[in-house]
């Protein structure tokens, strides 16, 4: 197995969620978002959704490829098969009311599969609640966001994927 590319990025998890989806991809998935809440990242084809525990302290999102995904590592609080269609080659990593906070070029258009997996997930959103409880009104909006970036967990999603196939080509769109 021989990793061939990698990109990350952090985000912020505004409503606990971060997107990763094709460059050309259609937004929007209430279906796929309530999967992603059983199952902490789920998608549609050419979008995933990734749910955090929190929605204040940033996490890290890398995407890498590999001529085959490996399996994910023992520190992994979790993990899912996933398959994204990326019919641009171009996969954005989007902020749902910041938009993009990266974009990664990929090798080549097609469908790519493997594993997401994550972890510190668990560790973040205890310390996010742990300072929740401790805000009283003595707290500026300063104090808070300092808080937010001191976490001491590191919480992250990782896209093992690789090369599975070329995207199907949409006849329709010929006339």
């Amino acid at each position: 197995m021989a990793l061939l590319a990698e990109h990350s990025v952090t985000a912020s998890p505004e409503r606990r969620v971060v997107e990763v989806y094709d460059a050309d991809a259609y937004l929007g998935d209430e279906a796929t978002m309530a999967a992603a809440e059983a199952q902490v990242v789920a998608g549609n084809g050419h979008h995933l959704y990734l749910l955090s525990l929190q929605a204040d302290i940033e996490v890290r999102v890398t995407v890498r490829l590999w001529d085959a995904p490996p399996e994910p590592p023992a520190e992994a609080e979790g993990h899912v098969p996933v398959s994204i269609d990326s019919v641009t080659g171009i996969l954005v990593v989007n902020q749902l009311a910041l938009g993009p906070a990266g974009e990664m070029t990929l090798p080549r258009p097609g469908v790519y599969e493997g594993y997401a997996w994550w972890a510190g997930r668990a560790a973040a959103s205890a310390y996010h609640d742990d300072i929740l409880r401790r805000i009283d009104e003595t707290w500026t909006p300063e104090l808070i966001l300092q808080a937010w970036d001191r976490c001491p967990a590191d919480e992250r999603y990782v896209l093992d994927l690789a090369f599975l196939r070329e995207s199907e080509t949409d006849d329709d769109d010929d006339g």
